[in-house]
């Protein structure tokens, strides 16, 4: 299935309503370690059930990286409840990202 693609637009129904925790991973199509990540992501994308892996592109959501400050791509950010409650910076290893989804 692959990770979710999110806009503006699905945000808060996809991310911040979801009953279940959320890796929203924020990226852009020219960006060396986006591309990187890029298969970590669709793996877990197709491996994890107890959790929703989203995408978003900063260069057609510019507002949704502006509202969650996000300066240095990519940034990996876990949200619980409707909150940020983990963020990272710069491709990290999967299971790192596992380790932020369970905290």
């Amino acid at each position: 299935m692959g990770a979710l693609h999110v806009t503006t637009a699905t945000f808060e129904n996809e991310v911040l309503k979801a009953d279940k925790p959320v890796l929203v991973d924020f990226w852009a199509s020219w960006c060396g370690p986006c591309q990187m990540l890029l298969p970590v992501i669709e793996e877990l994308a197709d491996e994890v059930t107890d959790a929703k892996i989203c995408k978003v592109n900063v260069d057609e959501e510019p507002e949704l990286a502006g509202r969650y400050k996000v300066m240095t791509i990519p940034t990996l950010m876990v949200v619980k409840d409707g909150k940020v409650a983990d963020t990272s910076v710069g491709v990290i290893p999967k299971d790192a990202i596992l380790k932020m989804l369970k905290a």
